[in-house]
């Protein structure tokens, strides 16, 4: 006999960029990641590697999709989020004194392991979805273009796995 479980539960209010980011260092930003598996494999990448926060455009799967939630093994409900607005984004981040960190292939990128970037008081880590990843535009509005050294001639990851410094 299979058992099952149904939850459900109030939404939680979403609270404002500003609030959820006071008093953070590192946080993740998410731009059009529409799978639910990727966005909670994310969320449980930053839960365990001690990212503050997690940004979504609205264009990006719900994290508390069921998927979401399921992949993210709960840590939609500890790591703080929200929303923002999907115009201009980047510089309302910059506004909040990030430094901002486009995660793309390009060939003026360092390397995620480059020390300026440690030494960077407040960082936001900016992640796009597979297949297009981040917009030119969002890139161009970056402080900073990085990428992850690769071997064997893998030119990318899923947008999932280790990206958090």
């Amino acid at each position: 006999m299979t058992r099952g479980l149904l939850m459900c539960f109030k939404r939680p209010e979403m609270k404002p960029v500003q609030e959820i980011t006071e008093g953070c260092r590192r946080i993740a930003v998410l731009e059009n990641v529409t799978n639910p598996t990727n966005v909670g494999a994310i969320f449980r990448s930053a839960a365990a590697l001690g990212m503050d926060a997690v940004l979504l455009n609205k264009a990006c799967s719900d994290p508390y999709y069921r998927r979401a939630s399921r992949v993210a093994m709960g840590t939609t409900f500890q790591v703080p989020w929200t929303y923002v607005e999907n115009d201009h984004y980047i510089d309302r981040i910059k506004e909040l004194g990030f430094k901002t960190a486009a995660m793309a292939l390009r060939r003026d990128t360092v390397s995620i392991r480059d020390p300026k970037l440690k030494s960077v008081e407040r960082l936001a880590i900016v992640l796009g979805a597979e297949g297009d990843g981040l917009s030119d535009e969002t890139i161009d509005s970056c402080d900073y273009t990085i990428k992850i050294p690769m071997a064997h001639g893998v030119d990318s990851l899923n947008v999932a796995p280790y990206w958090c410094i």
